[in-house]
């Protein structure tokens, strides 16, 4: 039996104690674990990097812990992710059920056969993302959200405060954002959302098809809205819920399956991926990461 890394973040929304022994329980009938907990910003990274002799690391948290481990994993470990944060759009684009459990099933399951799905990755400002990044409005949004802290007991807040922020900035300007970034070889954009696989994220239960043709096979999607207007809004939410739309309307810049993609910002803009703010920027080159990573899905 192989070895198994379990690296789980103990203050993701959905990780409890009781939840980690039944998945550490789980991952035990596939290999040897071993499991450690991030005590601190970019610790999963630390310790992605400390297993390049595991047969695969597994790691239970958000999106945050999900990210980091992508930016540690040596590229012939295998990668697992548990869905233990509020949202888990990594693991729950790959398919995996939304309770830790019956997602440890899986990847136990697809250790124990050998199933992996080989998938890219992007890549800005020397950090992957697994699912999408974002200049602009939702990058606000983000940086806001991280600003609220966390809870007493550790855990941050959720879709309902994210939706909160994203409604805060975009209110800030009179929910109207004129162009401001340049899009090499595509235009004008008032914001860039750059996305790896669909869904983009989720609102709760629902997903949001930012970029319908997305696919963890193959290269980054480019979605900019030209410019955002109380008009524009709700035909904006619409491409968004319903995934149809944006590829032929004159108002997105929308190109598929791309190497990359290059942008330069009137003025430093928040730049974040999978959800990670990364400072503003002023140019920002996102590139396709084509067969990356072997994940256990």
């Amino acid at each position: 039996m192989g070895e198994i890394l379990l690296i789980a973040n103990p203050f993701a929304s959905r990780v409890t104690a009781e939840r980690l022994d039944a998945v550490e329980a789980v991952l035990a009938r596939a290999g040897n674990v071993e499991k450690r907990l991030t005590e601190r910003r970019g610790h999963a990274t630390e310790l992605a990097a400390e297993a390049s002799g595991a047969e695969a690391v597994v790691v239970f948290g958000g999106d945050g812990a999900v990210n980091e481990v992508l930016n540690g994993i040596a590229p012939a470990v295998h990668f697992g992710a548990i869905p233990g944060g509020g949202t888990s759009v990594f693991a729950r684009a790959l398919g995996l059920p939304r309770d830790p459990v019956a997602a440890a099933e899986r990847v136990a399951d697809a250790i124990v056969v050998g199933r992996t799905r080989r998938i890219s990755l992007g890549r800005v400002e020397g950090r992957r993302f697994g699912f999408a990044a974002g200049l602009g409005f939702d990058a606000a949004a983000v940086r806001r959200v991280d600003a609220l802290g966390r809870a007493k007991d550790g855990r941050r807040p959720g879709d309902l405060a994210f939706a909160y922020e994203l409604v805060r900035v975009l209110a800030a300007g009179r929910f109207k954002l004129e162009p401001g970034v340049d899009v090499l070889g595509h235009g004008r954009a008032a914001a860039v959302l750059v996305a790896n696989c669909d869904p983009y994220s989720y609102a709760g239960a629902i997903p949001l098809h930012i970029a319908p043709e997305a696919r963890f096979e193959l290269g980054l999607d480019l979605v900019a809205p030209a410019r955002i207007s109380p008009r524009t809004l709700p035909r904006l939410a619409r491409y968004l819920v319903t995934g149809t739309g944006q590829q032929r309307a004159s108002d997105v810049l929308y190109a598929h399956d791309l190497d990359r993609i290059e942008i330069t910002c009137d003025r430093p803009l928040p730049l974040q991926a999978d959800g990670e703010d990364l400072g503003d920027v002023e140019h920002a080159v996102f590139e396709a990461e084509r067969d990356a990573i072997d994940v256990l899905a």
